[in-house]
């Protein structure tokens, strides 16, 4: 067996169940909801003084207060782990997420071999990184990693399973209950179950035949790509610092993930769309408009990127693309522009009803056709790596919770 993915020794909740603690303990992924704040004081209230994972971790929204922040989530984790957490050792858990769309998503919760990964444009690795990978995003992550003795993920990985050889056959088998429960601000239900060691080993091997050819990519990339990124850079910073014996075995070569088929019918691909801020909307768009007829022939069909302003929509064709996504055209644009007006900001956002309401004054949003999930593995095996932020899976609601931790210190 390869042993890319593996099973850990996972870290639930002494009350996990109990559907009412577990609904406040859950919560949604920290690069969601990135501009508006309503959510997280939302959660907040949820939450209460019940112990929580929200404590656990820092919402990108507060990133200006992590100087503040993380020592005293760093100390609430200890605290946890002395009552709150308990150790269930060697651990795979099934887990089928029913969406608010009705739809169930299944996935398979173990841990991934950082050893197995690389993000860079081009690398030939069996897990990889599916958009370009922001490096200055990377040591800010590597700092709250470095002091912290638990991890929690909100990391998807995709495998292309199209005969349904790994993760379906675990529906419907009577597992031992590691929790089931209704998740908070109304995101639908999780279950889960703990998945026995022969059923753990069938996975391995199922996982092995789906490395075929010259060049497998066993793992894509889904959620969570900047924070695997900062699980691979803290691993290397620690690695010259250890043995040999110590590297083979050591906790923080390993980040916990959960693993989903492609195939399934339930994992959607949403666009991410884009809001600028502190722009004057005319302006940019006059600048976009000209971009887009400065373009050289590109052998590309034509794109339209609808625009939301202050005062309602526009468009913009793109007549010859730069890139065969809108949003990678889009994108080479946005860059070059946010460098040049450096007042602007840029937020990425899950959901057109989202995009509509950020948009007030000095602000433009763009809306976009997304990537269908037939593409994804043979872009990147090809290309490397799509543009950053391209798609996600499902929106806002559809992410995956933080419910299970792991130790990543000795």
């Amino acid at each position: 067996m390869i042993s890319t993915f593996k099973s850990a020794d996972i870290l639930l909740p002494r009350f996990r169940l109990d559907s009412e603690k577990m609904e406040r303990w859950a919560c949604i992924a920290c690069d969601q909801y990135t501009s508006e704040p309503e959510y997280w004081e939302s959660a907040e209230r949820t939450v209460g003084d019940s112990p929580s994972a929200l404590r656990l971790i820092l919402p990108e929204l507060r990133l200006s207060e992590a100087e503040r922040l993380i020592p005293e989530i760093n100390q609430t984790m200890r605290e946890y782990m002395d009552g709150i957490l308990e150790e269930h050792p060697g651990s795979m858990i099934y887990l089928e997420r029913r969406l608010k769309n009705g739809k169930i998503r299944r996935g398979l919760v173990g841990a991934v071999d950082l050893e197995q990964y690389d993000y860079t444009k081009g690398a030939k690795s069996l897990i990889r990184a599916t958009e370009g990978t922001v490096l200055e995003r990377i040591p800010p992550r590597v700092r709250i990693r470095e002091g912290a003795p638990i991890e929690l993920p909100h990391i998807m990985i995709l495998i292309d399973d199209p005969g349904r050889t790994v993760i379906e056959p675990l529906a419907g088998k009577d597992f031992e209950t590691a929790y089931d429960f209704d998740l908070m601000l109304g995101a639908g239900h999780v279950s889960g179950g703990f998945v026995p060691e022969s059923e753990q080993e069938r996975v391995g091997q199922a996982l092995d035949a789906l490395c075929v050819g010259e060049n497998p990519l066993l793992f894509a990339m889904g959620d969570g790509n900047h924070s695997l990124a900062s699980a691979k850079a803290f691993w290397e910073k620690l690695k010259p610092t250890l043995s040999e014996a110590e590297r083979e075995n050591h906790p923080a070569r390993f980040a916990l993930a959960e693993i989903v088929n492609i195939h399934d019918e339930a994992l959607e691909f949403e666009p991410i769309y884009r809001v600028v801020f502190g722009v004057e909307p005319e302006s940019l768009i006059s600048e976009l408009k000209a971009y887009a007829k400065s373009l050289p022939d590109s052998g590309i069909a034509p794109q339209r990127i609808a625009l939301v302003t202050p005062d309602g929509d526009d468009e913009v064709v793109f007549e010859k693309p730069s890139s065969f996504l809108p949003v990678g055209t889009l994108q080479t644009f946005l860059d070059g522009y946010l460098k040049a007006h450096p007042e602007a900001k840029i937020d990425y956002i899950h959901g057109v009803d989202s995009v509509r309401k950020l948009v007030t004054r000095n602000s433009v949003g763009f809306i976009f056709d997304g990537m269908k999930k037939s593409e994804l593995f043979p872009t990147v095996i090809a290309d490397g790596a799509l543009p950053r932020k391209t798609f996600s899976m499902g929106e806002a609601d559809d992410k995956r919770f933080y419910i299970e931790a792991r130790k990543i210190t000795l």
